[in-house]
């Protein structure tokens, strides 16, 4: 049913993975699936955001957020599930659906874990929007 399934996940934050990891990897063992560990970095390179930052402090972020990436699968990651490391940039949600159209990914698993609004208690922000704005299967874990 499920050849390829992305896991968005914040590494500076725990509740985006923390229930959707192992919801993710029982998947990726019961279809045989791939994992497609997302994070999204913000787009430094934009004019007027990348004034306000070092020459190279893009290249330099994205090396720092590759190495954390890497140790957090190295960590979180059984040995007996295939799993790619991908870095985005952008904002998240939208970063999100441009990752997972590329991957051509069957199923998005994320967690819903923002509750700054009464609206984003519902659902969450980013996951609401992905949701509304993608045509692949997503699954929002609680």
């Amino acid at each position: 049913m499920y050849s390829k399934i992305l896991l968005p996940v914040d590494l500076n934050e725990e509740s985006s993975w923390k229930k959707a990891l192992p919801t993710a990897l029982a998947l990726c063992r019961s279809f045989g699936a791939s994992l497609h560990v997302v994070t999204v970095l913000p787009d430094y390179r934009m004019p007027l955001v990348g004034s306000y930052f070092p020459e190279g402090f893009a290249e330099k972020a994205h090396e720092a957020l590759s190495e954390a990436q890497h140790k957090f699968i190295e960590e979180h990651v059984p040995d007996d599930i295939k799993v790619q490391s991908v870095i985005v940039d952008g904002s998240p949600w939208e970063a999100i659906i441009k990752a997972a159209k590329k991957l051509d990914v069957d199923l998005i698993v994320m967690a819903s874990h923002s509750k700054r609004k009464f609206a984003d208690y519902l659902l969450g922000p980013n996951a609401e929007h992905v949701v509304h704005h993608t045509r692949i299967s997503v699954m929002i874990v609680r």
